[in-house]
């Protein structure tokens, strides 16, 4: 979750996430969800992370087939 969606792409190309980026040499955001609050955001977060891969796979790939970088589209 994050209020700077630009900063976290960032932080991903420059592997500045140690506990993340680093770890499973993830460095290309594709998909993001936007929402009202920042509860309502923590509370989609905590749903996703308990979701097994393939499922997480299926919801990027309904909403971005060519897995474009979301660095992309915010040029």
């Amino acid at each position: 979750m994050t209020d700077d969606l630009s900063r976290r792409v960032e932080q991903h190309h420059a592997d500045a996430v140690p506990e993340f980026t680093r770890a499973y040499g993830i460095q290309t955001l594709v998909w993001f969800e936007l929402r009202e609050t920042r509860a309502s955001a923590f509370i989609r977060e905590r749903q996703i992370k308990k979701w097994n891969r393939v499922w997480k796979l299926e919801l990027i790939k309904k909403s971005k087939p060519q897995w474009r970088g979301i660095a992309d589209m915010l040029q």
